[in-house]
């Protein structure tokens, strides 16, 4: 690869549907050409913190995230240079030890509710999307993921929601969508939207 890669952003709320998003992007264009970095990995280590610590902590907030390594990551895949990726355990709230190797590719995707707050990170994107979701569906998604995937149970979700997850998505998640290039409404199920999103790829691809 000759090039900088095109480095796109998806942001919205937790349970918007950024994901299945993200999916139809990757299917739309092709793996092969596509890295893809999630904010979520870059949530800072705990470990120095006792698990009880660490389950009363904010993670939705901005200072939750190592995001400047995050920006510098991307600033050396640009560059055309290989990158170790963090690794996430959701369920101890730690950074693992091991990483992921990460190489340049036509494309960076990269996701996360919070990744147009900082002006320095969202200067790289090249194409933001955000997703835009109502709020009581994206709670029954977070409820099914966060039990499913993440160890989490019923009643903690919810006290996670109304303490943290709602007041910070009002806070910075909603108001940065002022600053994307293109707001997807009902996430995955606007096969329109995708469509002139992925044709809008394609196009700069070609450039």
């Amino acid at each position: 690869m000759t090039d900088p890669p095109l480095i796109i952003g998806v942001a919205g709320g937790s349970g918007s549907g950024k994901t299945t998003v993200v999916n139809k992007i990757v299917q739309g264009i092709g793996k092969d050409n596509i890295l893809l970095i999630e904010h979520d990995s870059y949530y800072r280590d705990l470990s120095h913190l006792t698990l009880t610590e660490r389950q009363k902590q904010n993670f939705d907030h901005p200072s939750a995230l190592e995001t400047e390594l995050m920006i510098r990551h991307l600033d050396a895949l640009k560059n055309g240079y290989k990158v170790e990726l963090p690794v996430y355990d959701f369920a101890a709230h730690t950074r693992s030890e091991k990483t992921f190797t990460a190489t340049p590719r036509e494309i960076v995707l990269i996701d996360g509710i919070l990744i147009f707050v900082e002006p320095k990170l969202r200067k790289l994107m090249d194409i933001k999307l955000f997703v835009d979701t109502d709020d009581d569906v994206r709670l029954l998604r977070r409820l099914k993921r966060d039990i499913n995937e993440r160890g989490r149970d019923f009643d903690g979700v919810l006290k996670q929601n109304e303490k943290f997850v709602r007041p910070m998505h009002l806070e910075f998640v909603e108001p940065s969508k002022r600053y994307a290039d293109i707001i997807i409404p009902r996430g995955g199920e606007n096969e329109v939207a995708l469509r002139m999103v992925i044709a809008l790829i394609n196009e700069r691809l070609k450039v």
